[in-house]
């Protein structure tokens, strides 16, 4: 009879616009300080991103929002730490899209990649570029097809490590091209930049943001964008699928996650937030300045996108023959 009264008066406090404690303490969210966890350098794009919503939401809903670098094994321990937190919304991850990727690298992660975490909201895509020294002896991709087949096993790509976008980029290309190239992992793509552009090494797939400088100041050839539309940094580029190479799209992205079992609500309302800043038009330039495309969409959709994510490069790394480790 106490429960059946409790459940009744729960209906009417819901009915009648009167919360009740638990109600209305998911209304008051956020109450303290929220830290949200970059698990990389400070400096990249996940990062950026990290602080430019974190200083909105601060100013918004009036609480502290701190970053949190926490770096190492492509992206690993800082998601972990978040997966183990409590699931009340105070601690968030900014995964970028090595998260999707790791399953197909590490054979054993300290969290299980979808049902760990309750998906929050896309915030970015970074195109990657395709980009050789400009003396390469090609001008279109094309071009770079029929040499690498001319030339086989002579072409090596460069990547900023083994297991990010820009490595399992240069893999989807040999996959669909069948071209012998081998991979050469630097520790970040700056340091690759100055064999690439000896060439040393023959091409790269690496971000927009990272090479535009030099293909501006004709140091790197530009030939294809991998996502499926135009860069808005380099709108002379074609796009991959333009080129010629039918069904190619990669990207470097970044999204938001809370630990399993946040509040609906809370997942919601940050949603919300994340949505309504990247909208804003300060920030918009921002990210164009940095050859970075704004997210957005719902909790839901992102969900789903990681899960399409985790099977293309799963299939990627089947068809390298990459074994997790």
């Amino acid at each position: 009879m106490q429960r059946r009264h409790a459940l009744i008066a729960t209906a009417l406090a819901a009915a009648t616009g009167i919360a009740t404690p638990a109600l209305a303490q998911q209304a008051a969210w956020p109450q303290r300080q929220i830290t949200i966890v970059v698990p990389a350098s400070p400096g990249g794009a996940i990062d950026l991103l990290a602080r430019l919503i974190g200083n909105k939401m601060t100013t918004d809903w009036g609480q502290p929002v701190v970053i949190d670098n926490r770096t190492g094994a492509t992206g690993i321990i800082g998601t972990d730490l978040v997966a183990k937190s409590p699931p009340d919304g105070y601690n968030l991850v900014l995964v970028a899209s090595s998260h999707a990727i790791n399953p197909s690298m590490v054979k054993k992660l300290p969290f299980d990649t979808v049902k760990g975490f309750e998906p929050i909201a896309l915030t970015h895509v970074v195109p990657l570029v395709l980009v050789t020294a400009p003396d390469f002896p090609a001008k279109t991709v094309q071009d770079i097809v029929a040499y690498g087949k001319a030339h086989p096993g002579e072409l090596s790509f460069a990547s900023s490590g083994s297991g990010g976008a820009p490595h399992f980029s240069g893999e989807l290309f040999k996959s669909l091209t069948g071209l012998q190239m081998t991979h050469v992992p630097y520790k970040g793509s700056t340091l690759a930049h100055p064999d690439l552009m000896s060439g040393r090494v023959s091409l790269m797939f690496d971000t927009v943001a990272a090479t535009n400088a030099q293909i501006k100041a004709g140091k790197l050839r530009a030939y294809a964008v991998t996502t499926a539309k135009r860069s808005a940094s380099l709108p002379d580029v074609p796009t991959m699928q333009e080129a010629g190479i039918a069904g190619y799209e990669t990207s470097t992205w970044g999204g938001l996650l809370a630990p399993a079992g946040t509040p609906r609500a809370v997942v919601e309302k940050i949603n919300a937030e994340v949505n309504r800043v990247l909208a804003m038009a300060d920030v918009r330039k921002t990210l164009q300045d940095n050859g970075i495309e704004a997210g957005g969409g719902t909790a839901a959709q992102f969900g789903s996108f990681i899960q399409g994510e985790m099977v293309k490069w799963g299939k990627v790394a089947k068809d390298a023959g990459i074994q997790p480790e």
